[in-house]
């Protein structure tokens, strides 16, 4: 099965950021999405307003580094979530857990890292990742070819 979700669009609101009782973070945001096609009768493009929620490291990231209007792009999973409301009823919603998430948006406004520079939700921490390239030397005399 598969479930994978890539949606760009900009944010409606700054992430808000929380905490779950055992310190875990968790941002949530709304992504506003133009549609790929327009109104039949007006010929403009309609937009969807969808939530996202973001975990660990990424709710950190995205809290950090995005705010209201700048574009993103989110990649994830599509997710169904059963509740309750105030009077007693069973509602449902739909949100995208993001996995990862990247600048929409060109350094000119406001980027520090570039177009597209991703943050990948990796628990491990980056100092504790090795490298395991090895510097050549100029001689390629050993080359078969």
């Amino acid at each position: 099965m598969l479930n994978h979700i890539v949606l760009m669009g900009r944010l409606t609101r700054d992430p808000e950021l929380r905490r779950t009782g055992s310190g875990v973070a968790v941002a949530s945001f709304t992504l506003a999405v133009d549609r790929d096609f327009g109104n039949r009768e007006t010929g403009e493009k309609e937009t969807d307003f969808i939530d996202i929620v973001a975990w660990r490291n990424t709710a950190e990231f995205v809290s950090k580094y995005f705010a209201k209007g700048r574009m993103a792009v989110v990649s994830g999973r599509l997710q169904i979530r059963n509740w309750t409301d105030k009077e007693g009823g069973k509602r449902r919603s739909a949100e995208v857990v993001a996995d990862n998430v990247y600048f929409g948006d060109s350094k000119r406004d406001g980027d520090s890292t570039g177009s597209f520079a991703p943050f990948h939700n990796d628990f491990a921490p980056a100092e504790s990742k090795g490298s395991d390239f090895e510097m050549l030397e100029d001689d390629d005399s050993n080359l078969p070819f």
